[in-house]
């Protein structure tokens, strides 16, 4: 069916007529399969993904016309944007295809960057926009996971699906892949330039990243937007984060606002976890509320 839609003579009709169509989310809607590439814009910059056919990403910007269509999705490349303003490192893990690490590049240029993923054909893309944009002499690719140093995954090797994996978790299974290691937070600590800004996105594997990064996270206390899925241990999240003097807000569309605790809501799944009060916040441009 997907194949079927992205067809040149059917897409045309699909683009016109999906987003009039009440209960269609046109970022799931397949990218016509000849386009080669979409431009991506935010505040300060613009740059481009590749192939949106197979990139989920990318495919949200074409239909979004160079922004991701859901509003919480986009406030939160926006909001990571911002806090990069001081910044001399974005630290991306989970880096999918790049989103983040390209808009950050893309806006700052003084920043650098360290990229991780652990799916092979992703990295391979991750590194393709990274070429196409100019941004590879900024950014260190690792192709690794980041946690306990002394596991490893088994990864698909092959691109063989109708798009590029975007919700792989390391404890899954693959018969034919490759074992991909993790690295330990607490090795950049001296790698790594601050102020420092990262994104976490590793499906559910966020305390492991923080229980080995107790050395990194007490050297440059990052500011830290997290995915927190909702089965996640808060407690434990607290716990791994309070020494350093975290404060934990949720994101929301269009704002951030500060919680006391660090529960797991279905409903929101973006966490900003930073050192910063609401006034710190709003002073670097960023709409932030107490409770």
């Amino acid at each position: 069916m997907k194949t079927a839609l992205s067809h040149p003579l059917v897409h045309p009709l699909m683009r016109t007529v999906a987003p009039r169509l009440p209960n269609v989310s046109v970022g799931r809607l397949p990218a016509p399969r000849e386009l080669l590439e979409v431009k991506a814009t935010v505040a300060d910059g613009e740059f481009l993904m590749l192939r949106p056919d197979r990139c989920e990403v990318a495919k949200e910007l074409y239909w979004g016309e160079g922004r991701r269509p859901d509003p919480a999705d986009a406030f939160a490349i926006d909001l990571v944007v911002k806090l990069c303003a001081d910044a001399r490192t974005f630290v991306d893990v989970g880096a999918y295809t790049g989103i983040f690490t390209l808009a950050t590049l893309a806006s700052h240029a003084d920043l650098e960057a360290h990229a991780f993923d652990m799916v092979p054909p992703v990295v391979r893309m991750l590194r393709a926009n990274l070429v196409r944009n100019g941004f590879a002499g900024r950014t260190a690719v690792h192709q690794a996971g980041v946690g306990d140093p002394t596991m490893t995954a088994r990864m698909p090797s092959v691109d063989s699906g109708s798009a590029l994996p975007s919700f792989l978790s390391s404890d899954m299974e693959f018969d034919d892949g490759e074992d991909v290691g993790f690295l330990a937070l607490d090795t950049f600590t001296d790698e790594v330039t601050g102020p420092v800004v990262m994104k976490i996105d590793v499906e559910g594997g966020e305390v492991d990243v923080f229980a080995h990064g107790h050395s990194f996270l007490a050297e440059h206390r990052p500011d830290m937007l997290c995915e927190v899925l909702p089965d996640a241990d808060g407690p434990r999240l607290e716990e791994l984060l309070r020494p350093f003097g975290y404060r934990y807000y949720h994101v929301g569309a269009d704002d951030v606002r500060e919680r006391s605790a660090i529960a797991p809501t279905p409903e929101v799944r973006d966490w900003l976890f930073t050192t910063r009060s609401p006034e710190q916040l709003r002073a670097a441009g960023i709409p932030a509320a107490a409770g």
